[in-house]
């Protein structure tokens, strides 16, 4: 028999057979929705942005989901988060994770940057002290300082992604999900952000990353996942995904 210590680690990230269906809805208004129903027009239909999806990511890997719009990748990635839940099929995953799936998702606008940065870690499973340790490196991080008293509805967009990203990045987690939030944002930060993702990753955390800059993905991940119309079309190299993909 095996020794326990020459057993594989088990994998952060189980996927399997996975179903995610929506409800397109094709009226607006109580008037479209009469007129529909007197022509016999269908209310509703379903779009199937999952469709019998499996993939197992292990710990430490970096893994593109790529696809375009429609292909169900952003639907995996809130699946994998916990903000969606699967209609069908299993989602697993192991350790604490952190997720960038939308600039200032989570933020309270009346409450200040401060304030905010202690609700946001909470939210992604830090207790006060760990937040009141890091504190001083995620605002340093943000680069906000003069504006982290201000409540956050008078932040920009790009301010926004600084407090977020920085409060990401600075909890424990051993997985990390971005979702296209680093194609916001003004060239150095995205370079400090990338920056400070590729050192994370030597960390040994397990990376998930969404985005449209293939060039991008392909040189920050290892492996690509490539969805078409909620199926797996490719999985494997980074670089062979974005081939695929651009084919």
């Amino acid at each position: 028999m095996p020794k326990i210590s020459d057993a594989q680690p088990l994998p952060r990230i189980i996927i399997d057979d996975v179903h995610k269906t929506f409800k397109l809805r094709h009226t607006h208004s109580i008037k479209e929705t009469a007129l529909a129903a007197i022509r016999r027009k269908p209310l509703t239909t379903d779009f199937h942005a999952l469709d019998g999806v499996s993939f197992d990511i292990q710990q430490g890997e970096s893994v593109a989901l790529l696809g375009f719009n429609g292909s169900g990748k952003s639907t995996m990635l809130k699946l994998i988060s916990g903000v969606l839940e699967p209609d069908e099929g299993t989602v697993l995953t192991r350790g604490r994770v952190a997720g960038l799936i939308e600039v200032g998702a989570g933020f309270h606008p009346d409450l200040s940057g401060r304030e905010n940065i202690f609700l946001n870690a909470a939210i992604l499973g830090m207790t006060k002290k760990e937040t009141e340790a890091r504190y001083d490196e995620i605002v340093a991080f943000s680069e906000i300082e003069q504006f982290i008293d201000t409540e956050v509805k008078h932040y920009s967009s790009g301010m926004f992604l600084r407090l977020a990203f920085s409060v990401a990045i600075h909890t424990e987690m051993d997985v990390l999900l971005i979702d296209e939030i680093l194609s916001v944002g003004d060239e150095p930060f995205q370079k400090k952000c990338l920056a400070r993702v590729r050192e994370l990753h030597a960390q040994g955390k397990t990376l998930v990353v969404v985005s449209h800059d293939l060039n991008m993905v392909s040189n920050l991940c290892d492996r690509g996942i490539l969805l078409q119309k909620g199926k797996v079309r490719f999985d494997g190299p980074s670089a062979e995904a974005v081939a695929v993909m651009r084919s």
